[in-house]
């Protein structure tokens, strides 16, 4: 397989003559490429508004499930229980997430989500379509839906269901 193979728009010209072929013909290479240009971008914008990654996916989470208990939340957003009490505490602290004993078993404590906090996250949402727009900017609306149809396959063919 040669460089030709692609279309002009796929890379830089410059880059395409300074990187062996069989690293641009590489597709888990460029996937890989591709993923880390999308994350720094994710989490510029999000730093710009004082929050992270885990900071969204816990309120996104109580705005669709509603209130739910520290292992639930690590169940549905995959995050690590040692972090998420970090995250559970940032979030508290800022008033986005309200954190109270559940009457059924007063050891475990139930997050909800604060009216502040929805609108924490309205804005996220808000940046993070940025940031999707900018990623995916090449891409028409067809091209982006199939896009995310093989990513989520990808996703769970290997045991990574969100």
């Amino acid at each position: 397989m040669g460089m030709g193979n692609y279309p002009p728009d796929t890379a830089r010209s410059a880059d395409r003559q300074a990187t062996a072929a069989r690293l641009w013909n590489l597709r888990t290479r460029l996937l890989s490429l591709a993923a880390i240009q999308s994350d720094r971008l994710v989490n510029e914008k999000l730093v710009r508004e004082g929050a992270r990654k885990w900071h969204f996916a816990v309120l996104a989470t109580l705005d669709e499930f509603g209130p739910a208990s520290q292992a639930e939340l690590v169940s549905r957003t995959r995050i690590y229980r040692s972090d998420m009490v970090a995250v559970i505490n940032e979030l508290a602290d800022r008033g986005l997430v309200e954190r109270s004993p559940n009457p059924a078993d007063r050891r475990q404590n139930v997050i909800t989500l604060t009216r502040q906090g929805r609108r924490q996250l309205l804005t996220l949402d808000k940046l993070l379509t940025e940031a999707e727009n900018e990623v995916l900017a090449p891409l028409t609306p067809q091209e982006r839906e199939q896009l995310a149809r093989l990513l989520a396959v990808l996703v769970h063919h290997h045991g990574q269901d969100m």
